[in-house]
């Protein structure tokens, strides 16, 4: 599922590696310059990320970025002595692109029913023995007969009611994750025209890289 929207913190935003910033994701590297001065090495590189919240407009919805692709146009980097950071942050200011799996969590999509419930009743109030015939054993002989057992399973089902309605009235939260499929997780707040150009470009140069692979492969096969 896509969706656009308005980036926000959940709560507190997180701090960039290096410039100690507010943002809402951050990738980081540092690097040292080689002793021939020809080039860097990477000393350390990571991502700092936290949830953060998409608002559409008609609603919000809490991005968990563990996992995805982050295309950012801000991009910072800098010299201090021999070493150079570099900073890519996604911020509260932009208009973010999400491609991933969306989902809805709470009461309108619970999949507890009541008989589940009951059953989890049951099986605490089983686990306090000593509690259970203290409320239903009626002739203290210390087993519940039938009759008691139905009245303890009829009190079970009025608790099991009341935590249903509980569970019914939680709100729901949308989340925008990583599929389990394996299908792309993109992050990004460049332009969506800009994103389409940067894919196409990128899938036909993978089919001209695939195609001369091909090209190559049957040229080692004919020689003799």
């Amino acid at each position: 599922m896509e969706l656009i929207g308005q980036g926000r913190a959940d709560g507190v935003p997180i701090l960039s590696r290096y410039s100690n910033l507010p943002c809402l994701w951050c990738r980081y590297k540092l690097e040292r310059k080689r002793s021939d001065n020809k080039g860097w090495n990477t000393e350390e590189h990571g991502e700092n990320s936290a949830p953060f919240i998409i608002d559409d407009g008609s609603g919000r919805c809490v991005v968990d970025p563990q996992g995805a692709e982050v295309l950012t146009r801000h991009k910072d980097s800098w010299t201090k002595g021999d070493y150079r950071y570099t900073e890519w942050r996604l911020l509260d200011i932009d208009y973010i692109y999400v491609l991933g799996e969306f989902k809805t969590v709470g009461g309108s999509n619970t999949t507890l029913t009541q008989d589940d419930l009951v059953k989890q009743v049951l099986s605490e109030w089983k686990a306090d023995n000593a509690n259970l015939l203290k409320r239903f054993d009626l002739d203290n002989n210390g087993v519940l007969d039938m009759q008691e057992w139905m009245l303890a399973r009829s009190a079970a089902k009025r608790e099991a009611e009341k935590r249903m309605n509980e569970v019914l009235a939680e709100p729901d939260v949308n989340f925008m994750l990583q599929p389990r499929d394996g299908r792309l997780f993109l992050i990004s707040n460049f332009d969506q025209n800009k994103l389409a150009l940067r894919y196409k470009l990128w899938a036909w140069a993978h089919i001209v890289i695939l195609f001369g692979a091909l090209l190559s492969m049957a040229w080692i096969v004919r020689q003799p």
